[in-house]
């Protein structure tokens, strides 16, 4: 009775992880499907110079490298899950883009209920699937065409089916981490093959250090105190609310009367979260992937150019990459909150802002607060993606070559993410046992 309003202590978390049955279970479909995908990764596809192809996609372009990173080094071992979740990213990028610009969609998307939900969920995966045989193809066609040891229809065939059937294994099995596990699945995912990598740039990081002198050493350190400055900063960025008081009015029960109630309504500084990073970097490696498919010249050259974080005009990318994020930061919070519904709930429950009439005008003013909100933390987002990349590249430390604020953004973000997720399954147990005593 004296815990149950405080949140969970670690202690407490970790009891109920190792005791309560529920949550241990969905940790260790969590877990066990993790590395499932992992092993999958390792996996090699038959028939291609797989060294060689890794040193290319290595030496070729940092959009390149942060897509391997996303794949957790899948793309250059070309394992069966080489291209991850990256087709089903793409996919709920479409149809969230389709949504807001179909009606028939938005309807299933509001109205319909869970039904409408899952079978938006099913055209996801339909769309998924078909844009992971357009990126197979591909890739078998173009990319690894220097690399085949027998290049040929049959190959483009095996190479693509292999790489489709991986990932839509991928999409299942982030769905099942979502629906029986902990967390969201296909952030776990990305979040999983980020840590892959860091102890391959750690050990290139301590490397470069032995080989320079004590001017490599504090350029490193500047750098590493950047990234702790940054976490900080998406941690301060990922919890920020503001708390919009809300007054409940008098209600009669029976003979009772209930004074008014006093609480809040609460909007997140970054509704979206991590995904409007996610899907600015999915957005900026597709102008990337169309150059190398076509093999044009001189299209390759702009791209490298002006789209890319290492050409001569990287602040177009930098441009472009922050523009993104606010786009996409904008369209989760249309999404995620409806300031319409809002004001409709609260008139509903004879709740009301202090100082706001009920009906359009609670309507304007959550969604003049929503709009403040999210353009401060669209911009605060952009700035840790795009700043700390500029100064390690102005630094001179290439070792985390593709591992940026981006990838802390989204590791940190996850983590937060998941953490709440437990707690609330831990906070779930404890009221289950309060309710049994």
């Amino acid at each position: 009775m004296i815990s149950r309003d405080k949140p969970p202590t670690a202690q407490e978390t970790f009891m109920q992880m190792a005791q309560a049955a529920g949550l241990r279970g969905r940790l260790l479909v969590t877990v066990g499907i993790l590395m499932l995908i992992r092993l999958g990764i390792h996996l090699p596809i038959p028939g291609i110079n797989r060294a060689e192809f890794a040193r290319a996609v290595a030496s070729n372009n940092e959009i390149l490298s942060f897509l391997d990173i996303f794949s957790g080094g899948g793309l250059s071992a070309l394992g069966i899950f080489a291209l991850g979740i990256l087709p089903y990213i793409n996919a709920s990028i479409i149809i969230q883009l389709l949504t807001a610009a179909i009606p028939s969609l938005e309807n299933l998307q509001k109205n319909e209920g869970e039904a409408g939900r899952r079978k938006l969920s099913q055209y996801t995966r339909y769309v998924s699937l078909g844009w992971g045989i357009v990126q197979s193809v591909f890739l078998a066609s173009f990319w690894l065409r220097p690399y085949a040891y027998n290049f040929g229809p049959l190959f483009v065939a095996q190479t693509a089916i292999a790489l489709v059937a991986g990932s839509m294994f991928v999409m299942w099995a982030s769905e099942v981490i979502t629906e029986r596990g902990v967390g969201n699945g296909a952030s776990l995912l990305i979040f999983v093959n980020i840590v892959s990598t860091l102890p391959k740039s750690l050990g290139d990081t301590i490397q470069f250090v032995e080989s320079g002198g004590r001017e490599i050493v504090g350029r490193v350190i500047v750098l590493l105190l950047l990234f702790l400055v940054t976490i900080v900063g998406i941690v301060f960025v990922q919890e920020g609310v503001r708390r919009i008081p809300i007054i409940s009015a008098r209600r009669q029960v029976g003979r009772r009367v209930l004074a008014e109630q006093r609480s809040y309504l609460p909007l997140r500084l970054n509704q979206g979260g991590v995904m409007p990073i996610i899907f600015a970097a999915a957005i900026l490696s597709l102008p990337l992937l169309i150059a190398n498919f076509t093999k044009n010249a001189e299209l390759s050259n702009i791209v490298n150019t002006y789209l890319s974080p290492g050409g001569s005009g990287s602040w177009v990318y930098a441009l472009v990459y922050l523009v993104s994020i606010v786009f996409f930061s904008y369209f989760y919070s249309s999404l995620i909150v409806n300031p319409v519904d809002v004001s409709q709930n609260l008139k509903k429950m004879g709740s009301s802002i202090p100082g706001i009439r009920p009906g359009k005008a609670t309507s304007e003013y959550i969604e003049r607060v929503l709009n403040r909100l999210t353009f401060l933390g669209a911009i605060f987002l952009g700035l840790i993606a795009i700043i700390p990349t500029a100064i390690e590249r102005a630094l001179g430390v290439p070792t985390f070559k593709g591992l940026g604020a981006t990838s802390l953004l989204i590791l940190v973000g996850v983590a937060i993410d998941t953490a709440k997720q437990v707690q609330t399954y831990v906070i779930s147990q404890r009221y289950e046992g309060m309710v049994k005593q």
